[in-house]
Parts: structure tokens; C-alpha cells; sequence
């Protein structure tokens, strides 16, 4: 029925203008059709509005549920899952119906909330193309047998990938070249002079990067150094966002007899992360998807 006579007025009136007079939705209208036998209205279950979707929630949790067992990663939240359920495995679904089903089945990890008030970096560090900027950090790991040691790596700003590490007792700036010169020696053919002539080096102030045998070394190979801002480490965000990683999926709740054991870890961790692991800021493709993308889409130029 789409129009009924007044009582008052004896004149007829649509249900589009009574609605918007006493601005109220048709679709509220429509939901609760008026009983023709005068019994009373039944409840109507509760159900899902729209399309039935393709996947019901039960298959799709089990589908999150085999993920994050088949994932060489922890920790991580329901982007990546969403990400390799629908490039992985086909399944295309809505990215916050994968948030909350593992919201509510207690699968997000405990270890994403933030903490304290977020302070946002307003530059761009990132580049649009490989060989442009690279990022250089270390961090510190304890082993029960050799004592404290050192991790550093290099990492490229462009997508992401470990292009260098190197673990060792003694953290001097010998040590935090090595990860360099293995990107150099696998990217750019070696450490040759001039060999890095347009690639800048990001690292932070700490001595091994102040060393002047660090400095003459990255002058030596045409590698031009960029110091992050003192006490802004965002500025050097993607060498420690990669650490951060690194510490997550490797060294925290772990116990290391010795130094040679967190190498292993290490060497075993960084070729999966390269070719595995899936970045929003990628779109979720792996660093290695996207480095060979771009050497894909300069060739096709």
C-alpha cells in the first residue's frame, strides 16, 4: 500500500511524504507490514542485512585460523591475513569482516595496541624507486655464553627488503659497514669507488656511523651519508621499523646460548622476511614481489 486517507482530512497522502514529514525511514515502514488477520506481530529474527555472502563467518575464521598456522610470522595483525587470504587463496572479503571475527575470537595479537600518544613523522622517507636511499641501524641482543652482541643491517627505503646484516660480538663501525657492503656487492656489483654514486645511506649518529673510517669508506664508494635528526628517530623510521620486525619475530622470547646461534636465526629469518613478508605500504606485496615489479616497469619504459 502506498498511500492511505486521512481520518482528519479525508484526503489521501503518500508514504513518501508522511515519512519525510515526520522524518522517518520508508525502509522502517516496509520492514513492519501491518498483520491482515489481527493476530499479533511475531518478532523477526535477527539476521544479516544485504547479499548472503559467499563465505559464511565460520569457514572464513577457519580460513584465518589455517593462516596464521601456515605463516612463518607472529604477531601480526589482520591486514597481513586479509592481505594473503585474498592474494594467496582467493578469498575476497571485506577487510574489517576479517577484523572482526578475529577480534572477537581473541586472535589479534596483544602485542599491537599502542602505547602513550601517537606522534606522527610529517616527512617522507620512503622513495619511489630501488638504489635511492638506503637505511643503516643496530641493535643489541644477549646470549647466555658471549654476553651482550651486536645485530646490524641495511635496509632499502623503497620497498622495505633486507638488502644486508651482519651479527657480531664487538659493535664497531667495521661491523655496521658490513651490512652495506653486502647490499652494494649484491645490488650494485661490489664496493668499488663511485660504485653507490646516487644511493644515500640513512643512519643515526651513534660512533660507528661518526667513525671516520665509516665516512671515508661510504665516500670512497660514491655512497652519500644522511644523518636522521637527533632525537627524532622516525627520521631513520624505516631501518628501525625493520629491527623491530627483526627483534619481534626472532629475538623476543627466545633464549640464544651464543652469538652463533642468534646468527642462524637471523640468517634463516631475512630470506623469508625478503620474500614473504607483505607491507601495506606495498599494497601487500613482499619486498622482493616489488622490488622485481619495478625492474619489471623500468624495463617496459
Amino acid at each position: 500500500m502506498s498511500a492511505t486517507t486521512s481520518p482528519a482530512t479525508g484526503r489521501e497522502y503518500g508514504v513518501v511524504r508522511v515519512c519525510s514529514a515526520w522524518d522517518f525511514p520508508r525502509s522502517t515502514y516496509y520492514s513492519r507490514p501491518a498483520p491482515t488477520d489481527g493476530a499479533p506481530e511475531k518478532p523477526r529474527p535477527v539476521q544479516r542485512r544485504g547479499p548472503r555472502p559467499d563465505i559464511s563467518d565460520a569457514d572464513l575464521l577457519e580460513a584465518i585460523r589455517t593462516d596464521l598456522a601456515e605463516s612463518p610470522f607472529q604477531g601480526e595483525g589482520h591486514r597481513k591475513v586479509w592481505a594473503r587470504l585474498r592474494i594467496l587463496k582467493g578469498i575476497r572479503v571485506n577487510r574489517r569482516r576479517v577484523l572482526r571475527l578475529m577480534r572477537e575470537n581473541r586472535l589479534l595479537s596483544p602485542h599491537r595496541s599502542r602505547v602513550g600518544a601517537e606522534v606522527k613523522h610529517d616527512g617522507r622517507i620512503t622513495t619511489d624507486a630501488p638504489n635511492v636511499m638506503w637505511g643503516a641501524d643496530g641493535a643489541r641482543v644477549f646470549t647466555l655464553d658471549d654476553g651482550w652482541g651486536w645485530i646490524f643491517t641495511a635496509v632499502e627505503h623503497f620497498n622495505a627488503e633486507c638488502v644486508g646484516w651482519n651479527v657480531v660480538k664487538i659493535g664497531n663501525n667495521l661491523a655496521a659497514w658490513e651490512p652495506i657492503a653486502q647490499g652494494l656487492t649484491d645490488h650494485l656489483g661490489g664496493v668499488g669507488p663511485d660504485v653507490a654514486r646516487g644511493l644515500a645511506i640513512r643512519i643515526d649518529h651513534g660512533p660507528q656511523y661518526t667513525a671516520d673510517h665509516f665516512i671515508n669508506q661510504a665516500h670512497y664508494c660514491g655512497l652519500a651519508l644522511s644523518y636522521a635528526f637527533i632525537e627524532e628517530p622516525e627520521t631513520n623510521g624505516v631501518a628501525e621499523r625493520f629491527n623491530k620486525t627483526l627483534k619481534e619475530q626472532v629475538i623476543h622470547g627466545r633464549v640464544f646460548r651464543n652469538l652463533e646461534e642468534v646468527k642462524r636465526a637471523v640468517s634463516e629469518f631475512i630470506p623469508v622476511y625478503n620474500s614473504e613478508w607483505r607491507l601495506e605500504k606495498l599494497r601487500f606485496l613482499t619486498p622482493r614481489e616489488a622490488r622485481i615489479n619495478s625492474r619489471a616497469a623500468r624495463l617496459a619504459a
